[in-house]
């Protein structure tokens, strides 16, 4: 049977863990967990991104998909791929021995090669695992060996394909130069020319005019001069 100091240990670990969950402190917890040696179920844990809010049928799909696969916690946010995302760092430190990371493509979690890459270490530093449900028409598991040979290989094409399309950007750029053709990327100021020119026109203050297009006192003289 357990002795009083067994029984007070465990009491003090269910009052500590308790308190942190009344705080949601989910990070906290997990810490804790492993701390203190407690081994529970292995979890799988979903994380869903949109970039921008107005693709909700999109992120309300990905949360089923999730759930449909078995996530019992789910991360989400809806933020660019460039911006930080303090959802996907808590889910990660979420991760302990055995868990796994799931998401429903791989453009969801990583920004490019090289992010793959680092993202996929601190999930594999924890002893976890990545799960991405359609990667081509797999799903694809890395803690397994097929499934991290199937990632690398697809990672690898994608990269590929981007070096590829920048190639020849760069010879068609190249190009058109050559022939005269290209003129750069028109500044977006400039492309408000003639607005500035009509208002002018109509007798609107060059501080209105500015106001009124966002645009710099430098930028407001050099539509002038591009619309005389």
């Amino acid at each position: 049977s357990p002795s009083l100091d067994d029984t007070f240990c465990t009491l003090m670990q269910l009052f500590c863990l308790t308190h942190l969950y009344q705080n949601r402190d989910y990070i906290c917890i997990n810490r804790y967990i492993e701390s203190c040696g407690i081994i529970g179920d292995t979890m799988l844990i979903g994380y869903a991104r949109t970039s921008t809010v107005d693709q909700a049928a999109g992120f309300e799909a990905q949360i089923v998909e999730l759930e449909a696969y078995g996530c019992e916690r789910t991360y989400q946010e809806q933020v660019s791929a460039v911006a930080s995302r303090h959802e996907l760092e808590t889910a990660i430190d979420m991760l302990r021995k055995g868990d796994k990371l799931v998401v429903t493509k791989l453009d969801r979690l990583a920004r490019n090669v090289m992010h793959m890459g680092e993202l996929l270490h601190q999930i594999e530093a924890k002893g976890a695992g990545l799960v991405i449900l359609s990667l081509g028409s797999e799903t694809v598991d890395t803690s397994t060996a097929t499934g991290k040979l199937i990632l690398n290989m697809m990672v690898s094409v994608s990269q590929f394909e981007r070096e590829m399309m920048k190639e020849r950007q760069v010879e068609g750029i190249k190009r058109a130069k050559a022939e005269g053709k290209y003129k750069g990327r028109v500044p977006t100021a400039m492309r408000q020319a003639d607005k500035v020119k009509a208002l002018v026109e109509a007798g609107v203050a060059r501080v209105l005019v500015m106001e009124q297009l966002g645009i710099s006192k430098a930028s407001y003289y050099r539509c002038l001069q591009n619309a005389a």
